[in-house]
């Protein structure tokens, strides 16, 4: 089995990366699997994670059939975000594993885990969508205005009269320090 191990730390932590290598690369030997890659990365796990993308990447294109990580919050932003890439990962046939977790889906056990983390995201984000409706109605309740701004709509005689005056679109939106798109739909709205 080709494996690609990704180690990624902050730049708090930086220290237990080598540390994170090492255990995995022995865990490859353990098992007797041949590294195929080895994917460090170092920064904060908030943003996109260019490495990362280089390693799934290289899965798509079937470069490697496992991905090996340290421990499961090493690899996923956001629960969302970890559940996406494992379904990602298993429609392509590459195994998963965390070895922090025990976790292994290539197992039985493994993908059960596996479907548990996707029921829980399912969770999570049905909560954060809950969430945001009840905020709505709470602003909408106390008279609160919520959503982007109305700055075009105030401007649509300003608009207009520069569209009259010759100006384009794109000029017009630079002009009023808004996008062109709400000109465009500030002209259409007669």
């Amino acid at each position: 089995m080709r494996v690609g191990i990704y180690a990624r730390v902050s730049t708090i932590d930086q220290q237990t990366l080598p540390m994170q290598l090492e255990q995995m690369r022995e865990y490859v030997r353990n098992r007797g699997w041949t590294l195929a890659t080895e994917v460090e990365e170092v920064g904060s796990g908030a943003k996109v994670r260019p490495k990362r993308e280089e390693l799934l990447k290289k899965a798509r294109r079937r470069e490697i059939d496992a991905v090996l990580v340290w421990k499961l919050d090493r690899f996923g932003r956001s629960l969302v975000d970890l559940v996406t890439s494992l379904n990602e990962l298993r429609e392509l046939g590459v195994v998963f594993v965390s070895i922090t977790e025990s976790l292994d889906f290539s197992t039985p056990s493994g993908r059960a885990m596996a479907g548990m983390l996707s029921t829980f995201a399912e969770f999570e984000r049905d909560m954060v969508r809950e969430r945001v409706i009840a905020g709505i109605a709470n602003s909408r309740a106390k008279g609160k205005p919520h959503g982007r701004p109305r700055t075009a709509s105030l401007k649509k005689d300003e608009i207009r009269k520069l569209k009259t005056d010759g100006l384009n679109n794109s000029q017009i939106a630079k002009k009023l320090n808004i996008s062109r798109g709400s000109v465009i739909n500030q002209l259409v709205e007669q």
